[in-house]
């Protein structure tokens, strides 16, 4: 392992670090303090996301001595026993039938709850997925393929999220629907770009992102209502008026850029956050990369930090995801720079796509060692398989589960 390969991939664990799901919760827990329930209440806790379960941990050991009931829902590779709570292992990215027993066991949780009750929710990324509650009228596999097409189609999360909230039971303020009367105190770790916290985990604590008909509009401008399965393209011409949301007290506790500012703090003075917005598609995204690289100055190293999340139009059939396609085609693109250079482009939460791998590190020899292994880059891009592209390099990131989720990071180290 090169030495600019070693720090890139020693920036990734700081950036993971910094978004600490227990650290950051424990943090906001100092300045606001938990909701203590009226005499003869209890406190019902939900955690919803990748980084539930470092969260829900830290909160058992706060709740000791006090009647409290708690429910747990992550992925299956950060899924462990949790003494004091229910564990529910359930699908991400792609919902499945553990999700939406997860979610009725969630509204059974909330449901009884009372006035003097405390309703705690410990929300992350991941949990639009994790917990999929359809409206009556809608299957699970309905809202499965709505979800596919999106994703498919390069939606960005902010649009994915406002079709997905129309179409569930706890999305979009849904889950203070169900916990009425009781007060809901949400602790909120961001996986998305801006901090917008309608769109993180589907919003279930705030107002929705739209409506019905935004929603169809932007299905219709995008080609993609004739696809839509005929439940869901009902759901979403019956016009509805909600009535209006209980309140809730929402804490952001972590974020994208404050993983940015831990990288710029561990790497020195050469370290710089090119891009906290590093958004929309992937190529547009590589284009940036490459543009920054041109401007770097050439006369000493630089450390160029990006923070964001990408989409991906799928037209292969290839197996990859966006840190990894992003990741080869800047491979494929950099120019001759006269420099030893490495870019590095993983998710937070060591997951990228539907793939073991968190994403991609490459170089300029990149092309060459995918050539000698017997693929076509060109090709392997052209099918969306960048996983396999990479792993003929010998290019993935593979770090496993970190517990955590704040989209995604990038690192461009030239030398």
């Amino acid at each position: 392992m090169t030495p600019l390969r070693d720090k890139a991939r020693k920036l990734f664990a700081v950036a993971c670090l910094a978004a600490d799901p227990a650290a950051a919760l424990a943090s906001a827990i100092r300045d606001t303090p938990l909701p203590v329930p009226d005499r003869g209440g209890v406190t019902r806790v939900v955690a919803i996301g990748k980084a539930a379960l470092p969260m829900a941990a830290l909160l058992v050991e706060r709740l000791k001595g006090r009647a409290f009931s708690m429910i747990v829902v992550t992925n299956y590779e950060n899924a462990r026993d949790l003494p004091g709570a229910t564990v529910i292992a359930s699908g991400h990215p792609v919902p499945d039938e553990n999700g939406a027993r997860a979610a009725r066991a969630v509204e059974a949780l909330l449901t009884p709850a009372k006035a003097e009750d405390r309703v705690i929710a410990l929300i992350s990324g991941g949990g639009s997925a994790l917990l999929p509650a359809p409206v009556a009228g809608l299957t699970l596999d309905d809202k499965a393929e709505v979800n596919r097409l999106l994703l498919a189609n390069g939606f960005g999360i902010t649009e994915v999220n406002l079709i997905r909230q129309q179409l569930s039971r706890l999305k979009g303020g849904g889950l203070l629907r169900v916990a009425a009367p009781a007060p809901v105190t949400a602790y909120i770790l961001s996986d998305v770009i801006g901090d917008d916290l309608r769109v993180i985990a589907s919003g279930p604590t705030v107002a929705p992102i739209g409506t019905r008909e935004e929603a169809r509009e932007l299905l219709r401008a995008r080609g993609l209502w004739d696809a839509l399965p005929q439940p869901a393209r009902a759901i979403l011409d019956d016009e509805v008026t909600p009535a209006p949301l209980p309140p809730a007290r929402n804490t952001l506790i972590g974020s994208n850029r404050k993983s940015l500012e831990a990288m710029v703090a561990a790497a020195g003075a050469d370290a710089t956050i090119a891009d906290d917005n590093l958004t929309g598609d992937v190529a547009e995204a590589a284009a940036r990369i490459i543009a920054a690289a041109r401007q770097a100055p050439k006369d000493r190293p630089a450390c160029l930090i990006f923070g964001g999340e990408t989409t991906v139009t799928l037209r292969g059939k290839g197996l990859g995801g966006r840190n990894q396609e992003l990741a080869l085609r800047v491979a494929m693109d950099m120019p001759a720079l006269d420099r030893d250079w490495v870019f590095l482009s993983g998710g937070t939460d060591g997951r990228d796509g539907p793939t073991e791998a968190a994403g991609g590190i490459v170089d300029a020899g990149t092309c060459d060692r995918i050539r000698r292994a017997g693929g076509d880059p060109q090709a392997l891009l052209d099918e969306n398989d960048s996983n396999r592209a990479l792993s003929l390099a010998g290019d993935l990131l593979v770090t496993g589960a970190t517990g955590t989720n704040v989209a995604d990071v990038q690192i461009l180290l030239l030398g």
